[in-house]
């Protein structure tokens, strides 16, 4: 994934040959020997982040009047501190920005309910002037009017974890996984596993918005056309692993007959298994969405099927680096789309055994 180059070292000095006598004259005593110009060390450079060719998107900010001075100052703001999968990404983040010299710094609320706690820590940082705000949150629309602040007065904002083409007001970049692909992916995963069988699907959804909207459709898009697939029951399970354990309560003991069960993200699917295990139900399929920690290790353990692994930790080494090329000229906008990976236990073992690259680190080691 990483590319380096190295600064080729100057030639050392050659001596310049000396002058001619007309007679040999007899060798003096002591000769100093002619002294080298010492050689230039070569350059530490630093490893190189790659990432896919930017796709074009129709909310795109101008970037005239965008250049890195002085040190550099990065936010990062993720819609809540309740989500591993988002101090993930700020792990990626922060390792890069080490890397780099560069100084970054998190801010967000608790809950990714607190859309209005969110807004104003946006403002704050707006305030201070930072080069880039690294940005996801669960409602554009009412962030839409401070990224516009943002971009006016000159701060790079790239949106994260999205793929979204049309943001309610331009940006300069989005770097996440297609959302609808990486599920689509799940859907036809599960078409294949069941092989024929009748399945009832009950679909954990989360909070309404892009996201939620996406991740769903994208599911639907992978089922469809298995006559043997039905979905008979949709909710809502606030992207949380309690959220996820009351829809699944809630859709298990009015359709009992479900015996599948996919969700929005790592961390309802979590709440969903054990709202089944307190059930006494062990028939279901769980199938999940992030490449949370704990979600890898349930997967490992037998206890869910799989999830859409959309590795976190890379995504924030790439928005960082998105960033950085922004502030030097070197990315000009677009859409930057980041790996995504239906892991089950055929490869989690892959994963797990990389815990520099997860956040939390798993609870062992594999």
């Amino acid at each position: 994934m990483f590319a380096g180059c190295n600064k080729t070292a100057e030639p050392a000095a050659t001596p310049a040959p000396a002058a001619k006598t007309e007679a040999p004259a007899p060798a003096p005593e002591s000769e100093e020997p002619a002294v080298e110009e010492p050689t230039e060390e070569p350059a530490q450079q630093v490893a190189e982040v790659e990432y896919a060719t930017p796709v074009p998107i129709k909310a795109q900010a101008s970037f005239e009047g965008i250049k890195a001075s002085g040190p550099i100052k990065v936010a990062y703001m993720p819609p809540a501190t309740e989500f591993n999968y988002y101090m993930a990404i700020g792990a990626g983040i922060d390792q890069r920005a080490a890397e780099l010299g560069v100084e970054t710094f998190m801010l967000a609320p608790q809950s990714g309910a607190d859309i209005l706690g969110q807004m104003n820590m946006l403002q704050d940082v707006i305030g201070q002037g930072v080069n880039a705000i690294i940005l996801s949150t669960h409602d554009e629309n009412a962030a839409a009017p401070l990224v516009k602040q943002a971009v006016e007065k000159g701060s790079v904002v790239i949106i994260v974890i999205s793929d979204i083409p049309d943001f309610p007001t331009p940006v300069h970049g989005v770097v996440g996984y297609s959302q609808r692909k990486a599920q689509k992916a799940i859907g036809e995963y599960a078409v294949k596993l069941m092989a024929g069988k009748e399945v009832k699907v009950g679909l954990i959804e989360g909070q309404p918005g892009y996201h939620a909207t996406e991740r769903a459709e994208g599911f639907l898009e992978g089922i469809k056309g298995a006559d043997n697939f039905e979905v008979v029951s949709r909710l809502d399970g606030k992207w949380n692993v309690e959220g996820g354990n009351q829809a699944a309560m809630d859709m298990l003991q009015a359709h009992p007959e479900i015996n599948l069960i996919a969700a929005g993200n790592d961390y309802e699917i979590l709440g969903a298994q054990k709202a089944a295990a307190a059930l006494g139900r062990t028939d279901i399929v769980f199938l999940g969405n992030d490449g949370d920690t704990a979600c890898l290790e349930e997967i490992y353990a037998g206890n869910i099927q799989a999830t859409a692994n959309t590795t976190p930790f890379v995504m924030g080494r790439i928005a960082l680096q998105v960033v950085i090329d922004s502030l030097n000229g070197k990315f000009t906008g677009g859409f930057v789309e980041t790996p995504s990976v239906v892991t089950d236990a055929s490869n989690v073992l892959s994963f797990l055994q990389k815990p520099e690259e997860l956040f939390p680190a798993p609870s062992k080691v594999y």
